[in-house]
């Protein structure tokens, strides 16, 4: 079963049936079995999202039209929910068509809705909820992620920064984000040495963001973080900064201690097939040598230049090895990369390039035709 259908699962049937016991306990004249009937209805036919909107849907049939009651009843869902007062596990998504719900009919009422949200975020977190408020109601909402920075809850402050990721996966763009950050930096610096794991991989996550459009401001802002910087925070600028190696930017692994300008020569680079056949494994064979007498450390990738189904390629960088040559060493390496079929890509017959990136660089490149049959 694939991922996809796995999360798409966790609203079926069970996460209905939880949601409408809460719900009995908060709503006076609460129809349950009517309830579940109308939220099941159809509910199969539906990938992960259209769930959470049909179920919005079917809670406007019973939740008070009027959002200040509304809110009462999801205020007291948090205080009914048996993951917190019982310790039940109940599947992570069941809470989050109940929080979406503030996004469509509270939106009109950006104070009550923002702390409806800062309630129910330890449910399922509020990141996908709040970003409608961000784009229509930007200067109250922006204060509430300030005050939430040092909030006593993890999920509350991690909610900061995650609610406001211009590139969110699954969530909507943050176009103004996206074109300008700068309202963003003081949120995470507030947040960068937060005592959490959960709320400084959402930095960092953040910041990964951010790079994909500004890369010389995030690359400034860690380099200013570096300065004194505690093992934990290290971890987060790396973990912020690693699609920039991927890019092989300079100035990031100056940053991360990697030799500047490596001096090294690959006296060996071979590929087992030059005609591969869907299904195998490519065997990649490199060895470098050091032309200096100093240590260098150094990052190891290699780049494939996919075939599309137009004849173009598109190209993909894959970790291999973080080393450290000694002066005048010679090191022999070997990578086996699969061409098996996957569900995440498809794969094209043609000439395929592949390339070793030695800090970012390309120091060789071979080429391989990949066969179908």
């Amino acid at each position: 079963m694939s991922e996809q259908k796995l999360m798409k699962n966790q609203l079926g049937e069970q996460a209905v049936m939880q949601i409408s016991q809460v719900l009995k306990i908060c709503l006076t004249d609460f129809s349950q079995q009517h309830f579940m009937n109308q939220a099941l209805t159809g509910l199969d036919t539906l990938e992960l999202k259209q769930r959470v909107e049909h179920l919005i849907l079917v809670l406007a049939d019973y939740l008070p039209a009027d959002f200040v009651d509304a809110a009462d009843i999801l205020i007291s869902v948090k205080q009914h929910w048996p993951d917190l007062v019982t310790g039940e596990s109940w599947g992570s998504f069941t809470a989050w068509p109940l929080i979406d719900y503030v996004a469509v009919y509270g939106l009109n009422n950006p104070e009550l809705a923002l702390n409806v949200l800062k309630t129910l975020t330890p449910l399922f977190s509020a990141e996908f909820a709040i970003r409608p408020f961000i784009e229509q109601h930007f200067d109250i909402t922006y204060q509430h992620l300030l005050r939430w920075t040092s909030d006593a809850d993890q999920h509350v402050r991690r909610l900061a920064s995650e609610g406001c990721r211009p590139r969110l996966p699954w969530g909507k763009r943050l176009t103004q984000f996206c074109n300008n950050p700068d309202p963003i930096f003081p949120i995470l610096e507030q947040l960068k040495d937060d005592d959490s794991l959960y709320v400084r991989r959402s930095v960092a996550n953040n910041l990964n963001d951010i790079a994909k459009d500004h890369s010389a401001k995030v690359i400034g802002l860690c380099q200013s973080w570096f300065i004194d910087a505690s093992v934990e925070r290290e971890w987060l600028i790396r973990h912020a900064l690693r699609n920039l190696v991927k890019l092989g930017c300079p100035e990031v692994f100056v940053l991360l201690g990697y030799t500047s300008k490596p001096q090294v020569i690959i006296p060996i680079f071979k590929l087992n097939e030059t005609n591969l056949r869907l299904g195998l494994d490519l065997e990649i064979e490199v060895t470098l040598t050091s032309e200096t007498l100093e240590a260098q450390k150094l990052v190891i990738d290699y780049r494939i230049h996919h075939v599309k189904a137009n004849g173009l390629t598109t190209n993909k960088v894959f970790k291999w090895k973080n080393i450290i040559l000694q002066g005048q060493q010679t090191l022999p390496l070997i990578k086996r990369h699969s061409f098996r079929v996957i569900t995440t890509r498809q794969y094209y017959a043609g000439t395929h390039i592949v390339e070793i990136l030695i800090n970012g660089v390309t120091y060789a490149s071979a080429e391989f035709e990949l066969h179908m049959q």
